[in-house]
């Protein structure tokens, strides 16, 4: 049976796959363990540990955020009042508190405040892998920075268009009449710009 998938077969590529996947059928049946180093389930990324672990940390917390400004704006669903009383653990906040509302934005904007500073500590170590990298590329091979420098900021832009089309799209932009709406407010800050 394997013959025939093989013999169909167009590169290394579809050949590796077919043979990993009969291994990992053999492996299934007898029962053995199998680890899966090497493979692109197992392999390890590039985005360090720390900052995975960071990046699930804003996502819970704007997650958290997002159910506090429901409970805030009036959804008393259970779920809602679970997480906030989640929220709110370890405090002595309760919600049956009259000064809740407060509460809840101080809540709020605690959590939005630690997110910038999580993004903050994401950005900053962007920043300086990116220039480690620029530095060490310059210091290695110049040409090949450079190139890569033009690439990034090529890829920004697209074809740049035509003049004539450009010239086309304003002249009709520039030709339609438009009626605006001339409030009062137009006059007085006309009059005081005279």
């Amino acid at each position: 049976m394997l013959v025939t998938y093989l013999e169909a077969s167009r590169d290394l590529c579809d050949t590796d796959s077919i043979l990993f996947g009969a291994a990992l059928a053999v492996c299934r049946i007898i029962g053995a363990k199998l680890s899966t180093a090497g493979r692109a389930t197992g392999q390890s990324s590039a985005i360090p540990a720390w900052r995975i672990r960071i990046e699930e940390r804003i996502a819970k917390a704007r997650a958290l955020i997002g159910r506090l400004i429901c409970f805030r704006s009036g959804n008393t669903r259970p779920r809602i009042v679970r997480t906030v009383r989640m929220a709110f653990a370890g405090t002595n906040v309760s919600l049956s508190q009259p000064d809740i509302m407060q509460k809840l934005t101080e809540r709020i904007d605690d959590l939005k405040l630690r997110i910038a500073a999580w993004g903050k500590r994401i950005r900053r170590y962007t920043e300086r892998s990116t220039r480690f990298n620029q530095n060490r590329l310059f210091q290695s091979d110049q040409k090949r920075l450079y190139k890569s420098l033009e690439r990034s900021i090529v890829s920004g832009t697209g074809p740049a268009p035509n003049q004539a089309d450009m010239v086309a799209f304003w002249r009709s932009l520039w030709s339609e009449p438009v009626n605006h709406n001339e409030g009062p407010w137009t006059e007085v800050v006309a009059s005081q710009c005279a």
